[in-house]
């Protein structure tokens, strides 16, 4: 370690809290510093590199720097940075808007603008239970999810998600939702398919949806990938199925796409693969490309008219954020929409998954792995202490932590969700990369499940 990179180090310990982590475990593990990237490579100021495997957080789509990406903000940030958009409006922001109505399924029709995923999912809570308000059913004030879903981290949004280790602790603040078993097909039963489970772990919802509707704003779901929750996966004919029910028991459902849109589970949007289109559409991430913190939630007329009055009728969606309709978001989303339509990414998409189903083929026997899913660019690796038994080896031994420190060690950035080792990498990547990244996770699964270094 060189004495710029010590440094850097001690004060970055000094005075940044890293999100998501326990602060101690830097005692032992140095901080990633980097100094650059570009495509799908980071570099460390002492000049190694480290394939980006998850995206940098499933938001740079189309690697780092993309050159299309990075002039559009240059233009945009010669003539316009930022404008409040309350009572203002500029070219980027409706552009964007009306783009996104056009790719996403009718009826949407409305876009409003916050600053990241999370807030997202508060303005479309939010949104739904005052539409019923408008609309004078006061009796409206819950909301449905499924067990082991993740929508963020703000109150309304962690209210909305179900994995204990982000929520357990803050659950006297939280709202009272009904948690719904997830159609997960892990817990598919022996010779059941994914549609078979899907149907089945239906009829949890339709009776919560029988007996609750009155009360109820709206159903959220995370389309097809539960992300958070371990990549778990399960089958279009869920979201269909939902779609129906909500209509017919008069309840909003909102589609949090923000980890699983834009192209990553094979098709534009993953409520595409059911044909449906939500009441509620939440968007960021790869929204941006990765470049500027932005999300969108996209509703239909329906629920934009229940807010349209006059003033002194107190109906107006009163919620706002300083950033909303960044023009410097917007001109990287733009860019983002372009290459989508000019390089055919979804095609390119298929054979770059193909890719990766060759590759993670070789983990299917491996004695401690229990699953190996994929959706679109999304694979899954499930360890487990025993294969028969699917017994997980115990948290505290925090064996994908091991996975994670091997792949920094050969030039790959991995973060395990604790035992399942992911792959989200960005579109660019190509094969012989594909091959390398497989090929140092699955040494770095044997370095794991051998206990090397265990929970250090």
């Amino acid at each position: 370690m060189t004495a710029e990179t010590s440094e850097l180090g001690q004060r970055d310990l000094a005075t940044v809290w890293h999100p998501c982590t326990q602060m101690k475990d830097h005692e032992s593990l140095p901080v990633l510093l980097v100094k650059k990237a570009k495509g799908v490579w980071l570099e460390d100021f002492e000049g190694n590199r480290y394939l980006d495997a998850i995206s940098s957080w499933w938001v740079n789509i189309f690697g780092h720097c993309n050159e299309k990406i990075s002039q559009a903000v240059r233009r945009q940030l010669e003539q316009l940075d930022h404008v409040l958009l309350a009572g203002c409006s500029h070219e980027p922001v409706i552009q964007l808007s009306e783009q996104l109505v056009e790719i996403t399924p009718a009826p949407l029709t409305r876009c409003f603008y916050a600053d990241n995923g999370s807030s997202a999912i508060e303005v479309a809570i939010k949104m739904s239970f005052h539409y019923w308000r408008n609309r004078g059913q006061m009796c409206k004030t819950r909301f449905v999810n499924l067990s082991n879903s993740y929508h963020g981290e703000t109150m309304g949004a962690l209210s909305m998600g179900d994995v204990a280790l982000f929520k357990e602790v803050y659950q006297p603040l939280l709202l009272d939702t009904i948690t719904v078993p997830s159609p997960d097909s892990f817990h598919s039963e022996p010779g059941e398919t994914p549609q078979d489970c899907a149907r089945r772990m239906f009829s949890h919802m339709e009776a919560v949806l029988q007996k609750h509707h009155e009360e109820v704003c709206a159903v959220i779901v995370e389309p097809l990938v539960q992300c958070a929750g371990g990549m778990r996966m399960y089958a279009p004919e869920y979201l269909s199925l939902l779609r129906e029910a909500c209509d017919r028991y008069g309840v909003h459902l909102i589609a949090d796409e923000i980890a699983v849109g834009f192209g990553r589970t094979g098709t534009m949007f993953a409520c595409e693969q059911a044909g449906i289109a939500p009441d509620f559409m939440c968007l960021s991430k790869a929204l941006t490309g990765g470049y500027l913190p932005m999300s969108a939630v996209l509703t239909t007329e329906g629920v934009y008219e229940a807010f349209y009055d006059e003033y002194e009728n107190l109906n107006a969606f009163m919620h706002s954020h300083s950033y909303t309709g960044s023009a410097l978001g917007c001109a990287a989303a733009l860019a983002t929409l372009e290459i989508f339509e000019e390089d055919n990414v979804i095609d390119a998409n298929r054979k770059l998954s193909q890719e990766l189903a060759k590759q993670c083929a070789r983990f299917n026997d491996h004695p401690n792995v229990v699953d190996v899913r994929q959706c679109g660019m999304i694979v899954a690796i499930e360890l487990a202490k025993d294969k028969a038994t699917r017994e997980p080896f115990p948290w505290q031994q925090r064996r994908g932590l091991q996975v994670y420190r091997y792949g920094l060690q050969h030039g790959v950035l991995l973060r395990p969700l604790a035992n399942v080792v992911y792959f989200m990498p960005p579109y660019v990547i190509t094969t012989e990369e594909i091959r390398m990244l497989v090929d140092v996770a699955e040494r770095g699964i044997e370095f794991a499940v051998r206990g090397e270094g265990q929970g250090r």
